[in-house]
C-alpha cells in the first residue's frame, strides 16, 4: 500500500511516502517569508504549496501512483478522535474554517490529489478540533463563551502512545500529561484513552509561547482591543503571530534566545524563563482533573530539544510523575500509520458529518 502523508505548517509543508507503514522519503518544502506575502490569506496558498509539493516529489523520483494521501486535519467543527475519509462535508467546512491556520490545506491538498488518481482514497486523522472534554470542562464564566478545544491531538496521542509501547503499559488505562512544545503550546489530560481536558492553543489559552500572547489579563486586553490603535485583524495577528518570545526579545527562535543567554544577556534568561515558569503552572493545572493521579508527564515538540526549556520545565513538574522527553513531533508517521491499520480494518474508518 502506498501511501502520501502531508502535513502543512505556517512556513513549511511537511511530506512523508510509505510503503505500508514504512517510511521511504521525507522532505520539508520550505515556504520563503516573501513567497507567503504574495498571497492575502493562508487558503490562496492552496494552488502555490500544492504545485510546490508534487514538484518535490517529482524531483525525489516518485510518481503520482498512490493508494492513500492523508492529510493532516482543519480547523472544523469539533470531533472525537480517529481516522475520517475526507468528504464533500468536511471540505466545506474546512473552506470556512473556524480559525485560519495553515493546517486547514491539508485536507484540501489531500482530496484535490486523490481525486486525479484513480481509485486513491484520501484522509485525515485526529484533527487539532478533536474533543473529548467532560461536560464540566466546558462551562466557563460567561455561557456564551464555553471552553473549546483546539490543540496538538495528532502529535499529543501518537507520542501518548510510543511512551505506552516503550513501557508496556496500556494507553487506556494510564493518566498522561502530555505537553506539546513548538511554536503553539497545548496541554491535554490524557485519562484512559480519552483527552478529558486540554488548551485552546489559538485562541489564548495557556502560557505565551514563542509567538503567541497566550492568556492575558482580560480588562487590560479589552481596553486595548478598543483603544483605537489596532483594528481587529491587526489584534488578531498580534495576539497570535507577535506576541511572546517575538515581541520581549525580537525573535520565535529559542535557539537564538539560549545564544544571547550564553552570551550573558540576563533579559534573555529572565523572558525565558518566565515562559518556563508559565509552561509548568499550567502544566501542573491538570493534575486536579484525576483529582491528582498522574502516571507520567510527557514532554514532546520542537521546543522540548532545547535543555533549557525541558529541563527547566522537568525541575517544576517532577514532583507530579516522572517526567519523559521526546523532542520533536512524529505527525506524518501518525498520519500514514493510522491510516495503514483503518485500511487494513484494524482500526474504524469514521464519517464525518
Amino acid at each position: 500500500m502506498k501511501i502520501l502523508a502531508i502535513n502543512p505548517g505556517m512556513i513549511s509543508t511537511k511530506v512523508g511516502v510509505f510503503e505500508d507503514d514504512q517510511l521511504l522519503m521525507h522532505a520539508t518544502i520550505n515556504h520563503p517569508y516573501e513567497e507567503l506575502c504574495r498571497y492575502p490569506f493562508i487558503m490562496d496558498e492552496f494552488d502555490y504549496r500544492k504545485d510546490k509539493l508534487i514538484e518535490e516529489l517529482l524531483r525525489q523520483g516518485f510518481d503520482l501512483k498512490f493508494d492513500v494521501i492523508v492529510g493532516r486535519g482543519g480547523l472544523v467543527k469539533p470531533i472525537e478522535s480517529g481516522v475520517y475519509e475526507l468528504n464533500d462535508k468536511v471540505i466545506e467546512d474546512t473552506k470556512t474554517p473556524r480559525l485560519h491556520h495553515a493546517c486547514n490545506l491539508g485536507s484540501l491538498i489531500a482530496l484535490s490529489m486523490a481525486k486525479e488518481i484513480p481509485g486513491c482514497r484520501a484522509f485525515t486523522v485526529d484533527p487539532g478540533v478533536v474533543d473529548e472534554l467532560d461536560d464540566v470542562a466546558r462551562i466557563t464564566g460567561m455561557p456564551e463563551l464555553p471552553h473549546q478545544t483546539i490543540w496538538h491531538a495528532l502529535n499529543q496521542r501518537e507520542i501518548a502512545k510510543r511512551y505506552c509501547r516503550e513501557h508496556g503499559v496500556k494507553y487506556e488505562e494510564q493518566d498522561l500529561i502530555v505537553c506539546h512544545l513548538g511554536s503553539g503550546i497545548s496541554f491535554a489530560m490524557h485519562h484512559h484513552g480519552r483527552a478529558i481536558e486540554c488548551s485552546d492553543a489559538l485562541s489564548g489559552d495557556g502560557p505565551f509561547s514563542p509567538s503567541r500572547a497566550g492568556m492575558l489579563p482580560t480588562v487590560q486586553l479589552v481596553k486595548l482591543c478598543y483603544n483605537g490603535q489596532y483594528t481587529e485583524k491587526e489584534m488578531l495577528r498580534k495576539i497570535n503571530g507577535h506576541s511572546g518570545l517575538t515581541a520581549h526579545l525580537g525573535t520565535n527562535d529559542v535557539r537564538e534566545v539560549e545564544r544571547r543567554i550564553n552570551e550573558g544577556d540576563e533579559h534573555a534568561k529572565l523572558i525565558l524563563s518566565a515562559m518556563v515558569y508559565q509552561i509548568s503552572r499550567w502544566l501542573c493545572s491538570l493534575a486536579p482533573v484525576t483529582n491528582g493521579h498522574v502516571d507520567a508527564v510527557i514532554l514532546t515538540g520542537a521546543m522540548s530539544h532545547s535543555k533549557f526549556v525541558s529541563e527547566g520545565i522537568t525541575e517544576r513538574v517532577k514532583f507530579l510523575a516522572p517526567v519523559f522527553v521526546y523532542p520533536g513531533e512524529d505527525e506524518l508517521t501518525a498520519l500514514a500509520t493510522n491510516v495503514y491499520r483503518a485500511m487494513k480494518g484494524e482500526q474504524e474508518i469514521k464519517v464525518y458529518s
